[in-house]
């Protein structure tokens, strides 16, 4: 079996992906990065915010066109296509409003709504599945949730990806198959104690957090909670429950999407986050897995 490299979130950020590529010692031949070895699995959100999001495209389509990488939905691949969607009452899956409409106008800008160019990318957003369950990991933007998996089901062709029909369904506010659709890809919330709050990296006010579904050990809601900033220090030390959202298995689970800081590393035995804040001042991050079920700190690569 070929090695598997995995990497995290890039929202546009295309030099950090080449400097990524190159230090695991990928080759771009004929337009595409391939290894003789080993192929990609790129965890999604690779649109928004970062300066060369075409590129990122460009790099990333030409790879898995070429069978030299996988890749699956982040929530901002989900966001652009609910964006261009008509609801078929005047409006649209993804409102246009101010808020949806200051996370997404740089994708939008660089690539020109509208234009040949944004119908290609969306088309290629609609051919990503939700999850992959590979011989030997898993990977998904978000949370990999049995019961949600189960409930979005319905929405899902047979190789994970949305159908027409089910992903109107999915944006059913309330529905089962968008609760689902918010755990996969946007991952478990909890709700902050009254009077607190925080704003997110767009500036929206939020009373909700992400948690630590992977983390076992985070038992209450402050070692729990993630991504709030200095709210965190408002935040009491009850005790909560994440355990509907914990996974047990020995398979690995690869994914993106929280915006960690600092050095990256390992944080449980059997789930890996990658999302290292690139859009941020971060770094974008990958492994190297070599059929193991042990995640090991030395197979981190960071592009620098």
């Amino acid at each position: 079996m070929r090695g598997i490299d995995l990497i995290g979130d890039i929202h546009g950020h295309a030099n950090e992906l080449h400097r990524l590529l190159k230090a695991m010692d990928y080759k771009e031949i004929n337009g595409s990065y391939q290894h003789v070895e080993r192929t990609v699995v790129f965890l999604g959100d690779f649109i928004d915010r970062g300066p060369d999001q075409l590129e990122v495209l460009r790099v990333v389509t030409s790879m898995t066109r070429q069978g030299h990488a996988q890749a699956i939905m982040g929530n901002h691949e989900y966001n652009a296509l609910g964006w261009a969607t008509p609801d078929g009452n005047g409006g649209y899956l993804r409102a246009h409003n101010e808020t949806h409409r200051k996370q997404h106008q740089s994708f939008l800008d660089q690539i020109n709504e509208g234009s040949s160019l944004h119908r290609a990318a969306l088309e290629w957003f609609r051919s990503l599945p939700i999850l992959l369950d590979l011989p030997g990991l898993r990977a998904i933007h978000a949370c990999w949730h049995l019961p949600s998996i189960l409930d979005l089901a319905d929405c899902l062709d047979d190789n994970g990806c949305f159908t027409i029909s089910g992903f109107v369904a999915s944006h059913i506010k309330g529905s089962a198959y968008n609760k689902a659709v918010e755990v996969l890809l946007k991952g478990p919330e909890i709700d902050l104690p009254e009077g607190v709050h925080f704003y997110d990296k767009e500036g929206t006010r939020r009373t909700e957090a992400r948690i630590r579904w992977w983390n076992r050990s985070a038992t209450t809601l402050k070692s729990a909670a993630i991504g709030v900033g200095s709210a965190s220090i408002s935040l009491p030390d009850k005790n909560i429950d994440c355990s509907p959202f914990h996974y047990f298995e020995n398979i690995p689970i690869f994914f993106g999407h929280y915006w960690l800081s600092g050095n990256p590393k390992i944080e449980a035995d059997n789930a890996l986050c990658l999302d290292y804040s690139v859009a941020k001042g971060g770094e974008l991050v990958g492994y190297r897995w070599d059929d193991t079920t042990d995640l090991h700190p030395s197979r981190l690569i960071v592009a620098r």
